[in-house]
């Protein structure tokens, strides 16, 4: 089992995730070799909060050019975890 603090990379703070937080949603970037279960049990550690559900998405790495030259950013993985009720992410740090 992985250090549960090496499995979240940090708390995505974007547009969608900010449309999310009524809903009880909360974006993380997450190791791309996590699994579900230890993201929960990573979340629920870290912030002290309940999780109802984790969903995952591999998100594969963009076209970048430089001069004459192509590349890809890394490829990474993006958690979507769902709070139960009551239960909230302090994100005014």
């Amino acid at each position: 089992m992985k250090d549960l603090y090496s499995v979240i990379k940090n708390l995505m703070r974007t547009e969608k995730s900010t449309h999310l937080q009524p809903l009880n949603k909360y974006l993380f970037k997450v190791d791309t070799d996590a699994t579900k279960i230890e993201i929960k049990k990573a979340v629920e550690t870290v912030y002290k909060v309940k999780v109802d559900s984790v969903n995952t998405v591999n998100m594969p790495g963009k076209l970048k050019r430089v001069r004459y030259k192509a590349g890809y950013t890394s490829d990474w993985k993006k958690a979507i975890v769902t709070l139960k009720a009551g239960s909230k992410i302090d994100m005014t740090a």
